[in-house]
């Protein structure tokens, strides 16, 4: 099944409360990975744009320079290309503030506009910290660019059958699922699952047992209804500070996917292997899901022997998702080369809160050929009746 690139106007839209980055690639990559080029130009622009609005001391400047920058960060083509073929046409959300910026960068490479501004918010401390966050992130033009590429090599968009972490009005989605499973056939998909939170994340308004008891039969119905497209029941587990997960044993073999994933202690310095190496033990989980926790601008996410989590992951089979929200982009190419040399298998999702968010699922992809995994070593990329067996294997544990 053949998952479309999007081209013309950009179908990437800013996931929810984003901060914005630029591409820094002067890191030492593990071999067999094609470096990112040192410059994502509508990154950067949007990294400062970002700055500006991390300084406002009322809340609509602030609000006006967010906006601003998830427009840049959403456009299909570099601005600077755009502005070789012809003028820059006016953006949506681009005021003369920000277009300044946009201005600044296209001629100079950088804003004397935005570090004066810095300097005078007296914030110059935390919008350098925040610029160390930015790191391996790729706006939509650069993820465009980086699947056209035709000198990568490994898993490609036409390999890619199914999408295993998305979520639907039955915790913190935006749309009910037939509405997605309708919008993952269009895509080509063969299959998806639902993975909605469970009960342990109560701010994501996350599924008590008898929630998703209703939602399986939901799902019944809808399979019952299509005979081209597969609704998998999901769920993502909440991973808590010791490394357990909120749904029970008995629980687990309701569902056919279950991703784990990290949502607190997010911030913390100490090393936190042992969490995740414990949620690796717990039969019936089948993928590590934005393991790290970062966050573009604003975390690092977790400190851990990634290495070592790894080669455990691989030795139990589960897989390390890539999540392709822009804002996580987690695990990017540089870590995921680390797993890929460790043996592990993938899962490239979306994260998708909605149906115009299945497209970021590209950034997925995008990283993953930049780390050189193969579509063989990509859970999305297995027919129905393999992957069932893999999770059947992981219950079984």
């Amino acid at each position: 099944m053949r998952v479309p690139v999007s081209a013309g106007r950009p179908a990437f839209q800013p996931a929810r409360d984003l901060h914005y980055s630029e591409v820094s690639v002067a890191v030492a990559v593990p071999s067999r990975v094609t470096a990112a080029p040192p410059t994502d130009l509508n990154a950067r622009i949007a990294g400062l744009l970002g700055d500006l609005a991390a300084i406002q001391t009322v809340r609509p400047k602030a609000v006006a320079f967010r906006h601003a920058a998830a427009t840049v960060f959403s456009l299909a083509t570099q601005l600077d290309r755009m502005r070789a073929e012809k003028p820059l046409p006016k953006f949506p959300g681009i005021g003369p503030s920000s277009q300044r910026v946009i201005d600044d960068v296209l001629e100079t490479g950088a804003s004397a506009t935005v570090e004066r501004a810095v300097d005078a918010s007296g914030k110059r401390a935390d919008v350098e910290r925040r610029r160390t966050l930015r790191d391996r992130f790729f706006s939509r033009a650069e993820v465009i660019r980086i699947l056209a590429d035709p000198q990568l090599s490994g898993v490609t968009a036409a390999d890619y059958r199914a999408d295993f972490q998305m979520h639907s009005e039955w915790s913190d989605g935006s749309t009910t699922l037939p509405v997605l499973a309708r919008a993952c056939a269009a895509r080509g998909y063969s299959h998806s699952a639902v993975t909605d939170h469970a009960h342990g994340l109560a701010i994501a308004r996350g599924m008590s047992a008898d929630d998703a008891a209703r939602q399986h039969r939901e799902i019944d119905e809808i399979n019952a209804r299509h005979r081209d497209f597969v609704i998998l029941k999901g769920i993502e587990a909440n991973i808590d500070a010791t490394g357990a997960i909120d749904v029970s044993d008995e629980q687990l073999a309701a569902f056919d996917l279950v991703l784990a994933a990290p949502h607190a202690k997010l911030r913390e310095t100490s090393d936190q292997t042992e969490r995740l190496l414990r949620v690796l033990e717990t039969p019936g989980v089948h993928i590590l899901a934005h393991p790290s926790g970062r966050k573009r601008g604003e975390r690092a996410g977790i400190v851990a022997d990634w290495d070592a989590i790894f080669a455990r992951a691989a030795a139990v089979n589960i897989a390390i998702e890539i999540d392709g929200d822009p804002s996580r982009q987690d695990v990017d190419f540089v870590r995921a080369a680390r797993a890929r040399d460790a043996g592990c298998v993938f899962a490239l999702d979306s994260d998708a809160h909605g149906p115009d968010e299945l497209v970021y699922v590209e950034t997925a992809l995008a990283h993953a050929r930049l780390a050189g995994i193969p579509a063989t070593r990509v859970i999305n990329c297995w027919p129905l009746d393999k992957l069932r067996r893999w999770a059947r294997s992981r219950q079984q544990r």
